[in-house]
């Protein structure tokens, strides 16, 4: 019976820890970015630092390549997550409507995905469909 206890108690921790993540603005950091053909070859790969934060509302996205940066910013149009170890395992989907310091403005569909130890982000676009954005996470993490 206490087993029982004890572990029940350790599943309700986890699942309160797993929702916490959900509840939370969290950034994706990655120091390179891959596009990708629709198919999923690669068509070139850029060295730029990329930071994705967001939470259940909003989106920005900070771009840094050779000393120019460029950001993005947006409201979050839909939002599913589902993570069984927080950061590490499982998957969080946004649907975003992204607009650069231009005013122009995009759909995109992101997808953060954590398996086998690594945290992957891809992004897509109905106007670009023959192009998808891949940012391999060299951090995942909470922001305070």
């Amino acid at each position: 019976m206490r087993s029982t206890l004890i572990m029940l108690m350790l599943l309700v921790a986890g699942s309160t820890l797993c929702k916490a993540q959900c509840d939370q603005k969290v950034s994706v950091v990655a120091s390179k970015t891959t596009h990708l053909d629709d198919s999923g070859t690669i068509k070139n790969t850029v060295d730029e630092q990329t930071t994705v934060s967001f939470d259940k509302t909003d989106v920005t996205v900070a771009i840094k390549r050779d000393g120019n940066a460029m950001n993005m910013t947006g409201k979050v149009k839909t939002y599913v997550c589902d993570w069984k170890v927080p950061f590490k395992e499982g998957k969080t989907t946004l649907g975003v409507n992204l607009e650069n310091g231009n005013g122009e403005s995009r759909s995109y569909t992101i997808t953060i995905e954590g398996k086998d130890g690594k945290v992957i982000l891809l992004a897509t676009s109905p106007d670009e469909a023959d192009e998808q954005i891949k940012l391999e996470a060299d951090k995942f993490e909470m922001v305070l």
